[in-house]
């Protein structure tokens, strides 16, 4: 990929995306709500920073406007800013609003400008980050569940939708990695966060799965391969499924008394 978008680029998984992609040559725009951090990496791997809130269409469409000006083109669009908030059905309607917009409207938004220039011009590669709550679900966060069920969806109907316009769509789903997002559910008491700790990898590593993933066309992006058994199983035998999860949801519960 010459010319590359990644969103939620100032760090975690975004900044190990910005990174192998430079490394390997490519034009990256590192774009991040946080302008300091996008500065940072831009600086670091010789890309370009352009602060965007990517909940934001406004913002959205300038990214991108900014982007075709400087490059030309977009090869490939990594939509990755993503947000998790602990919490159950009594989580605050803002919070489960800022999870609306951030995991699932940033996605709309990137898709309304982006596709008019690519549709029946390409090929050309959306990379959405999801995660495996998409395909499974994740313990001790609704929000994020539904949100990124929701992510999922509209990755699967893009790509359903545009397959033969030349719009490559792949959902990057990956389990625990060691970001700030893992850290702050620790701190927190998350049950997700505790379970997803062992096992997780490093923001490099899923980003070197991801880079492999885009010399194919395969639509699930699965840095922990287990993943795939567990969808399997939750589509097979969904009330064991279920059941399974909320063994771990009582043992969590159980140990944290």
């Amino acid at each position: 990929m010459r010319r590359v978008v990644v969103t939620g680029a100032g760090g975690g998984i975004g900044a190990a995306l910005a990174r192998r992609f430079a490394a390997d040559g490519a034009e990256v725009v590192v774009s991040d709500l946080d302008a300091a951090a996008a500065e940072a990496v831009a600086s670091e791997i010789g890309g370009l920073p352009i602060p965007a809130d990517a909940a934001n269409e406004d913002d959205t469409r300038r990214l991108v406007e900014l982007a075709f000006a400087e490059l030309g083109d977009i090869d490939l669009f990594c939509s990755n800013a993503g947000v998790l908030a602990a919490g159950d059905e009594n989580t605050a309607d803002a919070d489960w609003a800022r999870s609306w917009n951030v995991n699932v409207m940033s996605h709309v938004y990137v898709t309304r400008h982006l596709l008019p220039r690519w549709l029946d011009n390409g090929p050309h590669r959306l990379l959405m980050t999801v995660s495996a709550a998409g395909l499974l679900s994740i313990l001790g966060s609704a929000s994020y569940a539904v949100t990124k069920h929701g992510a999922l969806a509209y990755a699967e109907w893009l790509r359903a939708t545009y397959a033969h316009r030349g719009l490559i769509v792949q959902a990057l789903c990956p389990q625990g990695v060691r970001t700030d997002m893992l850290t702050r559910g620790n701190d927190s008491g998350s049950a997700s966060a505790a379970l997803l700790a062992d096992g997780a990898l490093e923001p490099a590593e899923v980003a070197e799965v991801a880079a492999k993933a885009l010399e194919g066309e395969s639509f699930l992006v699965l840095p922990h391969p287990e993943v795939a058994d567990y969808y399997k199983l939750r589509a097979a035998d969904t009330d064991r499924w279920l059941g399974g999860m909320n063994k771990l949801q009582r043992g969590y519960e159980g140990g944290a008394k």
